[in-house]
């Protein structure tokens, strides 16, 4: 038996996807308008984020449906922790905390990671598969409008360890197509991941008041509007 996980993850959030795609801070970050602090502050909130995804998968390594998905090379906790000392200093610790929304976020992995494990793996493939894809875009832009160096401020988007992301990306998508899991919890694994990309929205749209603030709310006005 096999899940086609994979397959059914991509057609069941691409509605959630697209609308990720049009908030404000998204659509302004596209576009190449950031600001240093709130960035500073999107990756502090992802900081938190990854280092509860990643402890809960740690927790979870051993069983046996979610071994196989078992990639050390995708950890971004260490990675964030570079960016944050970048642009806090050496005391970046008591400085950053995570948002209200993130936090909503983190106690949402929180609670699956000891209730229904399986769940993770919809929050892992929304985040790490968006990281390999969109978020080498977003790497750019961020260097280009922040005139960073190298990747000096956004080792998070720095796959150290996958040279060849497509080949990589490929391989993680056969994994998860070969899960031996029924249907209903593949759906249930699907909805989870759509969870998920309503809990980052909350979280990028709680930054777009400061990335008001930056900009000013008619630039913020015009760059957001639809055409």
């Amino acid at each position: 038996m096999t899940s086609n996980l994979a397959i059914k993850l991509r057609s069941g959030t691409q509605q959630a996807h697209a609308v990720i795609e049009k908030v404000g801070f998204m659509k302004c970050f596209a576009q190449g308008v950031i600001d240093r602090n709130c960035f500073a502050k999107f990756l502090g909130n992802l900081y938190y984020v990854y280092s509860e995804l990643e402890a809960a998968l740690e927790l979870n390594r051993n069983n046996p449906l979610m071994s196989s998905l078992n990639f050390p090379e995708l950890n971004r906790k260490a990675s964030l922790e570079k960016d944050l000392k970048f642009y806090y200093g050496d005391n970046w610790q008591s400085q950053v905390r995570p948002s209200k929304a993130a936090q909503v976020y983190i106690n949402r992995i929180h609670d699956i990671s000891t209730t229904e494990p399986i769940l993770l793996l919809g929050h892992a493939y929304t985040r790490y598969m968006g990281d390999l894809s969109g978020g080498q875009m977003l790497q750019k832009v961020a260097q280009s409008a922040l005139k960073l160096s190298g990747y000096e401020g956004t080792s998070f988007y720095y796959f150290e360890q996958i040279p060849d992301k497509q080949s990589f990306k490929d391989k993680y998508r056969q994994v998860l197509n070969s899960l031996p899991i029924d249907d209903a919890t593949a759906q249930k694994i699907v909805a989870e991941a759509n969870n998920a990309f309503q809990l980052n929205m909350q979280m990028v749209q709680e930054l777009e008041e400061s990335l008001i603030q930056a900009i000013g709310q008619v630039r913020f006005n015009s760059l957001t509007q639809s055409h």
